[in-house]
């Protein structure tokens, strides 16, 4: 356990010395602490993309669901690439094309001054449910690895955040989420590998799981899981692929480098939906009952079935990287999150606000006030998860499903919708979310999973059976109802009394417009590339000295190659500033 300890002492220093590393590029304008000033290149922000739909639930919750269902959990993670792909096909150069920066700028140039302020409120609301549910989901871990109160380790892990995103705003956030995603790829990687040695090969595991791999035990209708991977799919697209989530392709330099994020990461959501769960599927071979092992957490026993098996299959130290890897999934997004408020708060809500009573005020205050607001964001999030953690009889994954289902698709509905379809109302999109919200109502309340299917005639599904029932009522709800609530709205669309006329065609007419990058982009691609070649090249350091660490001979090789993989990496990104400087 002291390795263990060690590894996780050390990465913390790390990511507190990033958030210091990039906290001078961060301090010249607010458009630099909220989006780096648009000059990011496309494998930072893609790594970034694909870190902010990537939590500890991954680990915690979804494992679980792997190790009690199987290959059923990769119909929510199929969905993520599926969006991502989607991204690359049509949406992230659209996004970097808006010329904002932050998302609800965007909101204001489509929708008007009105619903920006409706939704600012709404989104700022909406991002402490969600970053409270990723921190409680790391809590819970924490907990389960260290015995250690699960209320303390929530403080301790959010003030932490906390520091990194009050200080370095963006560019810390995005330089964090690539370390941490090779961090998630080494110790991904080398779990998958060294689980299906154990368990004798991707055959033996997938014949082998307890009540079929493919559908999993309590599973009577298995018509009913193909439905729900097929409506997970316009599921993911709503919540991904709107005007709020665009924050994540605002950072590129350019349009061409959006469009590149966007597939990096597709490849790697699509590549590590599979590798995350080889763990999990293996261990209801090998650890059948490794959900006692954790009573103490009731319901939730389930959510630790990840370290059982990192705790009995892997090298000593592996625990230290698993919790490593913990920490970057939810502090990826847990500060992309704060990061993003405070340029919702500065630029929709405060600004505004100055404006109207003749204030003036300087960028720099601007940016003071923004590192204050992030620091008190994150406060918030801290609370919410704390009231999360109270929750015991609920597990996470359905936890963060029912946030997701039942408050998140009415509200993206309008945000998604409103890219493609040009002429609303002005009370479409606030009226859109509000018979959203009935939606969601209706189908939890009143025509539940239980009345559909007794109008088939079919009776006791089993409690998994019902939860995607009521997933897929949910979704068909809100894409076939509240989306064509929001297009029924065009039906009562005037142009003479558009109040937003020019600013809705100068939103579509920058949505069409690339995106060069300027002359001065040379030097930020120059320090992007340094910096982070040296950091990684640092890590690779610190994987290697685990060599050292008393461990079989095939553990020791593991972590000689995974230092060997990252150094390589940070050699190339360091390379390749000095190749960029000698060609100027």
């Amino acid at each position: 356990m002291f390795y263990d300890y060690l590894v996780i002492g050390l990465y913390f220093v790390l990511f507190l010395f990033i958030g210091m590393m990039f906290s001078k590029m961060a301090s010249k304008s607010t458009s630099d602490y909220f989006r780096g000033g648009g000059r990011m290149l496309w494998w930072m922000v893609g790594s970034a993309a694909f870190m902010t739909q990537f939590s500890a639930v991954t680990f915690t919750g979804a494992a679980g669901k792997a190790f009690a269902d199987g290959f059923a959990i990769c119909a929510v993670y199929l969905g993520n690439t599926f969006s991502f792909f989607c991204a690359y096909a049509f949406f992230a150069q659209r996004f970097r094309q808006m010329r904002v920066d932050t998302p609800t700028e965007a909101i204001k140039g489509r929708f008007g001054v009105r619903n920006e302020q409706y939704f600012s409120w709404m989104l700022i609301g909406f991002s402490f449910l969600n970053a409270g549910v990723w921190l409680n989901a790391l809590g819970v871990f924490t907990t389960a690895v260290f015995g250690a109160d699960i209320y303390l380790t929530i403080i301790v892990v959010g003030l932490t955040v906390v520091f990194v995103s009050a200080v370095s705003g963006a560019w810390g956030v995005v330089a964090s989420d690539f370390v941490q995603t090779l961090v998630v790829a080494a110790i991904s990687i080398a779990a998958a590998i060294v689980a299906l040695v154990k368990v004798g090969g991707p055959v033996k595991m997938v014949e082998n799981f307890p009540g079929g791999f493919l559908v999993g035990p309590n599973m009577n209708y298995p018509l009913i899981l193909f439905g729900t991977f097929i409506f997970f799919l316009p599921k993911q697209i709503f919540t991904m692929m709107n005007l709020h989530d665009s924050f994540r392709y605002l950072n590129a330099k350019d349009s061409v480098n959006a469009k590149k994020a966007a597939l990096l990461a597709t490849i790697l959501m699509g590549v590590g939906t599979i590798i995350w769960f080889i763990p999990p599927w293996s261990a209801a071979t090998l650890y059948p009952n490794a959900v006692k092992d954790f009573a103490q957490l009731g319901n939730k026993a389930s959510d630790a079935v990840y370290l059982v098996f990192v705790r009995n299959a892997m090298p000593i130290g592996t625990v230290g990287l698993l919790m490593a890897a913990i920490f970057s999934a939810s502090m990826s997004s847990i500060d992309s999150a704060l990061n993003k408020n405070a340029g919702i708060f500065i630029r929709s809500i405060y600004q505004p606000f100055i404006a109207k009573r003749n204030i003036t005020t300087d960028d720099q205050k601007l940016l003071r006030i923004s590192k204050l607001v992030s620091f008190l964001s994150g406060i918030g999030v801290i609370a919410t998860a704390l009231y999360f953690a109270s929750l015991k009889e609920l597990s996470l994954f359905e936890l963060m499903m029912s946030v997701s289902t039942m408050v998140q698709v009415p509200m993206m509905v309008p945000l998604m919708l409103g890219i493609i379809i040009k002429k609303t109302p002005q009370w479409a999109p606030w009226a859109t979310i509000v018979f959203g919200l009935f939606v969601s109502w209706f189908v939890t309340y009143v025509f539940t999973a239980d009345v559909f299917v007794g109008m088939f005639g079919i009776e006791n599904l089993t409690k998994r059976e019902t939860i995607d029932m009521n997933i897929i009522l949910t979704v068909g709800g809100h894409v076939f109802l509240t989306g064509g609530f929001f297009w029924a709205t065009t039906l009562f669309y005037n142009e003479e009394k558009d109040v937003n006329k020019i600013g809705t065609d100068k939103f579509f007419e920058n949505l069409e417009t690339t995106v060069i990058a300027d002359e001065f982009q040379d030097e930020a691609d120059k320090q992007q590339r340094t910096k982070l070649g040296n950091m990684v090249m640092a890590i690779s350091t610190g994987i290697l000295l685990m060599l050292f660490i008393p461990n079989p001979l095939w553990g020791r090789l593991l972590f000689v190659g995974c230092a060997i993989c990252i150094f390589t990496l940070g050699y190339l990104l360091k390379r390749s500033a000095s190749d960029s400087i000698r060609r100027q």
